[in-house]
């Protein structure tokens, strides 16, 4: 039986610690790359050493080129600048384009049958980007946000109602960033309806914390951003695709016509599969959600925009 192959592209927190994860999971082999010399290296021989302990028999290859990811079933794309304490995510826009676009370049020449996860912020506009420069199909791009949103959302809860995690099932939709759309009314505590446990204003609270998540661990890093809930995040949908398991996530995907968006990335729930996007699952909103989810697409068509001229 082959086994898959998987290439993280960054070795900083995010893709270090992705590679962790993977590596723990023991469902494929993974190939760490980053430009700084001897960083990726460092990292997977300290996976290595871990191996014995934690009992898994991953391979694993660290490398500051491309040849080695050649062939890879799943690349996670996570280089680019980090977000700093008052950037705000359109800051990032112009390098971390270039730096997408390069990298996008080198993955397609060794895997063009790849699907692509993208994690590089501004999330939406970066998965643009990788999809434009590839030409791959949209069910082989997908952008990691609304995975990581949803999670934030779920814990705030959680902390707020002093309930398992694993009782709270919540969607955020829209683009990743400050007009992110959580949907309380397709939000569960074990069954039951959030908007019955919950006063507005608190419920109004726990959106904004939400929507606030990213800005609120750059302030209290200081000098870096999140990396523990994103590599979670990212693993929960490589795995998703890998055992096939047919998992309900929201995904930033490029949109034809599905919630009256044409040609953008934004956060939809996803059926994730074998074959990446595997269906887009179209819920019916209100309508000041579908009011509040286009006014989230129309921030990130502009960054997409101002992508356009630069690539």
């Amino acid at each position: 039986m082959k086994k898959n192959k998987i290439t993280v592209i960054g070795a900083g927190q995010v893709g270090g610690t992705t590679a962790q994860r993977l590596a723990e999971k023991e469902f494929a082999d993974i190939v760490l790359v980053d430009v700084s010399p001897d960083l990726p290296q460092g990292k997977v021989l300290d996976l290595l050493e871990s191996g014995p302990i934690y009992g898994y028999d991953t391979r694993l290859i660290g490398t500051e080129n491309y040849e080695e990811t050649a062939n890879s079933d799943i690349v996670i794309i996570t280089s680019g600048v980090p977000r700093k304490p008052g950037m705000s995510r359109d800051d990032l826009l112009r390098v971390n384009a270039g730096i997408v676009k390069s990298v996008t370049e080198q993955v397609v020449q060794r895997s063009p049958e790849a699907i692509l996860v993208v994690v590089s912020n501004p999330l939406d506009a970066m998965s643009y980007v990788a999809h434009r420069v590839s030409r791959f199909p949209r069910e082989r791009v997908i952008g990691m946000a609304g995975a990581l949103d949803s999670a934030r959302f779920r814990a705030f809860i959680a902390m707020e109602l002093e309930v398992s995690v694993e009782n709270v099932h919540a969607f955020v939709l829209g683009g990743h960033g400050d007009s992110m759309v959580p949907l309380p009314r397709y939000t569960t505590v074990a069954g039951i309806p959030l908007t019955e446990l919950l006063s507005k204003e608190r419920l109004d609270a726990l959106i904004q914390r939400t929507r606030d998540g990213g800005a609120e661990i750059v302030r209290l890093f200081k000098t870096g951003s999140a990396f523990y809930a994103p590599s979670a995040a990212i693993v929960e949908m490589v795995e998703a695709i890998v055992k096939d398991k047919k998992k309900i996530l929201p995904c930033a995907v490029l949109c034809q016509g599905e919630y009256k968006i044409d040609n953008l990335f934004v956060g939809v729930p996803v059926k994730l599969g074998q074959g990446g996007i595997e269906e887009i699952i179209q819920i019916k909103l209100t309508p000041e959600e579908e009011a509040n989810f286009r006014q989230s697409a129309v921030a990130v068509r502009e960054l997409c925009e101002a992508v356009d001229k630069m690539i």
